[in-house]
């Protein structure tokens, strides 16, 4: 009883002090709800869990955008850099919706929601992408025409919840979809805007043939000098917000 108070208590006084960022918590693929990984609880489980989406070290952001890091938010993972493969892989058809749920995310951390996946040449639970350029853009949310944010104005009102849907021609095969929010709170300068990560391992089924011919690398596709990485949220309330990275590839459809 005096251990399992030890914990909870361990666990309370983390939240307390990592309170202000967040990460996925929650996947749901064709019906299927999946736990994300979640940093203050799982290292200290015992057997860990197993989990679709890859190791991240906590709720904080990566700001070097020239780090590993940067790719899945994985620095600590394992030795792996950033992007140490998780065990699991979980099913999704091409077409189909992916939601995500984030843990409580601040409304002072305005930013676009961004989607890239990344097809594994082989065994995805061993796959580590590397510097390779190997990610496509599937999906992203900026700024609308009224003013309103992705990560803050739609993101909070919908309880953290955020839908996308995976390319209905896309080749079957085993990828990982990094999704992120680039937080622009601090973005006025270099470093400061904060990236938000996260990794999850599929298999994509159907019978599509579609796949993209172009691609980027983490890092390399963002740096101090891309569009919408330097940006001021406060003075330039009424610009419109260039959303990093390549042109979305809608597959064809």
């Amino acid at each position: 009883m005096l251990r399992l108070g030890l914990f909870t208590a361990v666990l309370t006084a983390l939240a307390t002090t990592v309170a202000g960022h967040g990460y996925v918590q929650d996947i749901t693929l064709n019906g299927v709800k999946y736990t994300g990984y979640l940093p203050y609880q799982d290292p200290y489980m015992n057997p860990a869990p197993q989990r679709i989406i890859r190791k991240i070290p906590g709720n904080g952001p990566v700001e070097d955008l020239s780090l590993i890091d940067v790719q899945c938010n994985g620095w600590s993972a394992g030795g792996q850099g950033g992007s140490a493969p998780a065990p699991l892989v979980a099913t999704v058809a091409a077409g189909s919706r992916v939601t995500l749920t984030w843990t409580e995310w601040p409304d002072s951390h305005k930013g676009p929601i961004i989607t890239y996946m990344a097809r594994a040449p082989s065994d995805i639970t061993k796959w580590n992408p590397g510097n390779s350029a190997v990610w496509f853009k599937i999906d992203q949310q900026g700024k609308d025409s009224s003013g309103k944010w992705a990560a803050t104005d739609h993101l909070i009102p919908a309880k953290g919840v955020y839908s996308f849907t995976i390319p209905p021609k896309l080749r079957p095969g085993q990828y990982i979809i990094r999704h992120e929010i680039i937080a622009l709170h601090s973005a006025y300068n270099y470093p400061g805007a904060q990236v938000y990560p996260s990794c999850i391992q599929v298999q994509v089924t159907g019978s599509g043939n579609a796949f993209p011919t172009s691609f980027v690398s983490f890092p390399g596709a963002y740096n101090a000098n891309t569009p919408g990485i330097k940006f001021d949220v406060y003075s330039n309330p009424n610009l419109q917000y260039p959303i990093p990275g390549p042109a979305v590839w809608t597959g064809g459809n």
